[in-house]
């Protein structure tokens, strides 16, 4: 068995915000299929207002396709970094997670 005794903050947050954003982007995409759907209904119901709800729908799908990524990833980097320093402090009063490697 090996004792993992210590995870650096720094690789943690670069693993944790990579993860993230991939999360984030698949969220995003999730986003904007339901706002460019919302934009398509919007222009069915016969109102003045079909071009923007369409104009809507878009602005708000790509935004997320590009915020939310960013966004996801900023916050899981820093959770991550955190959550290795806890580890980091833990792991110094306990000795460490022990983990089989083959």
């Amino acid at each position: 068995m090996a004792t993992l005794k210590r995870i650096g903050p720094g690789s943690a947050f670069k693993v944790g915000a990579v993860t993230y954003a991939i999360f984030g982007l698949v969220i995003g995409a999730c986003i904007a299929f339901f706002s460019m759907i919302a934009g398509s209904l919007g222009s069915l119901a016969g109102s003045g207002a079909g071009a923007g709800a369409r104009a809507l729908g878009l602005g708000m799908g790509l935004g997320a396709i590009i915020v939310a990524p960013i966004f996801y990833g900023i916050i899981g980097g820093i959770g991550a970094a955190i959550g290795a320093f806890i580890y980091n402090l833990a792991a110094g009063w306990v000795g460490g997670l022990e983990v089989d490697i083959n």
